[in-house]
């Protein structure tokens, strides 16, 4: 582990420092860089987590494919009410969905799926207003509707809105949040399709990083609380 996380702090300072954040870097990509950018990838290599080392979510259904691979980065949103001294209550959440396509091919096998796994790890510090003003592509957003659905917009690649059908406890050693600090990792979750949904059956949050939310509201006025987090969103169709 501690060579893949080396090889992985190598991966990501060339792909995201150099490569997808040239303009925040002010770094002008290659040629090279932008070739990479366009290479074919082919997802069916890589495979969702679905274990946190003791529980697992159910596979995606049968006959489905991957249709992306995306990394969100965003906040879980909470409210408190005055005076109480409750757990905060969850709201929803707004994140901005990274495509992972093009950094697939920077990434060295056998250990390419490992460091994969880890970049929310990394993402959850990176300031999302860097992240959005660099040269990341970014296939859509997650936020819930005005009726509290979740619902992901990929654009051209669909739309869904989705239903809890399973969620299980983020690994004990996942990431509390930004530079590791934070109540913990929110957990992860297999979804499935609601009414309204356009090309898109199924989606999973996985290798959580930050989002939970403190223990307590801790009293005071009414006032609402915003998570920092990533993610991986696994999307099938």
């Amino acid at each position: 582990m501690t060579l893949i996380r080396s090889s992985f702090l190598a991966i990501l300072t060339v792909s995201l420092c150099l490569v997808f954040s040239a303009e925040a870097r002010r770094v002008k990509p290659t040629s090279l860089q932008l070739e990479n950018r366009n290479t074919p990838v082919d997802l069916n290599k890589f495979h969702v987590p679905l274990s946190n080392g003791s529980a697992s979510l159910p596979s995606p259904t049968a006959g489905l494919s991957l249709k992306a691979i995306t990394f969100g980065r965003g906040t879980q949103n909470y409210t408190c009410k005055a005076g109480s001294t409750a757990a905060p209550t969850a709201v929803g959440a707004r994140a901005d969905l990274f495509d992972a396509a093009p950094l697939l091919p920077f990434l060295p096998s056998p250990d390419c799926q490992a460091i994969l796994n880890l970049l929310p790890e990394y993402l959850v510090s990176f300031d999302a207003a860097i992240l959005l003003s660099a040269s990341i592509p970014t296939l859509g957003k997650h936020f819930f509707d005005a009726a509290g659905v979740p619902t992901f917009d990929l654009g051209t690649k669909g739309l869904l809105k989705a239903k809890k059908i399973a969620n299980i406890a983020a690994p004990a050693t996942a990431c509390k949040g930004a530079n590791g600090k934070g109540d913990g990792a929110v957990d992860w979750l297999a979804l499935t399709e609601a009414p309204g949904s356009i090309n898109l059956k199924e989606v999973y949050r996985v290798e959580t990083a930050g989002g939970k939310a403190p223990a307590s509201c801790g009293g005071g006025p009414d006032h609402d609380i915003q998570v920092q987090y990533a993610a991986q969103y696994w999307f099938f169709g």
